[in-house]
């Protein structure tokens, strides 16, 4: 068991529904298709793979995948859409956890990563990611930049979405490179907001490639966004691409 937190029963019912947009065409399209370029031939195995947002497109788009999810919640959501045939789901931590057989891709998204809120954690996830790659694989992150730029002296925190549904923010604790995703989401008409948060390690890409380097292995690859858009140093997230040595 890592530190990360467990998604509840009640957030894994509601979690397909909230991430509407991240479940669009337009997001799953290009994400599917650079994972697949990467995958070729080989099986891919997705950390975290929740409710299957990501997952299941890319194994109907053609690509053997396995997952390893540490709530049973999100696990159960994910089999009702797919069974253990088609994609073969393990309960289980992603920094220490391990499937049978190697894979050309290791893939972690949407900024999950940072649920692992140590940095021995995380650097043992990217050890576990080389574990299960075979020679020339890869692993791949989704991962924000720590928005600290907008962050002055004295501010406490950062919002990153202002809507008629949905207030959310972030507040950190600077030296523990914690930040807490504060959720203020409306559920229905009578006015109310239902309060949720969760708490994350941030990193940053330079951090990152050390992990990396501390498992064996070399980065190939950073873009902003799963078009390749050219990482910069006003992106606000982006996409590492690390290759186990052939």
């Amino acid at each position: 068991m890592t530190s990360s937190e467990l998604w509840t029963r009640a957030t894994a019912d509601r979690y397909d529904a909230e991430e509407g947009e991240m479940s669009s065409a337009a997001v799953l399209g290009p994400t599917v298709a650079f994972l697949a370029e990467l995958a070729g031939e080989g099986r891919a195995l997705e950390f975290a793979i929740g409710t299957g947002r990501v997952g299941i497109p890319l194994r109907n788009s053609g690509v053997a995948v396995a997952g390893i999810e540490l709530s049973e919640h999100m696990a159960a959501v994910l089999r009702r859409k797919v069974d253990e045939d088609t994609l073969p789901v393990t309960l289980g931590d992603m920094a220490t956890t391990v499937v049978p057989g190697e894979f050309t891709l290791v893939y972690l998204v949407y900024n999950t990563l940072s649920n692992l809120l140590t940095q021995d954690e995380q650097v043992e996830c990217f050890r576990n990611a080389a574990r299960h790659l075979a020679p020339g694989g890869r692993f791949v992150v989704e991962l924000g930049v720590p928005p600290l730029r907008f962050l002055p002296p004295g501010q406490q925190a950062v919002p990153f979405d202002v809507s008629a549904r949905h207030v959310g923010f972030d507040t950190f604790e600077l030296v523990e490179q914690i930040l807490v995703s504060h959720h203020l989401t409306r559920d229905g008409d009578d006015g109310r907001y239902r309060r949720d948060a969760s708490r994350h390690r941030y990193a940053w890409p330079a951090e990152l490639d050390l992990m990396a380097r501390i498992a064996g292995l070399t980065r190939e690859r950073r873009v902003a966004d799963w078009h390749g858009t050219p990482f910069t140093q006003d992106s606000a997230q982006h996409i590492s691409v690390w290759r186990k040595p052939a």
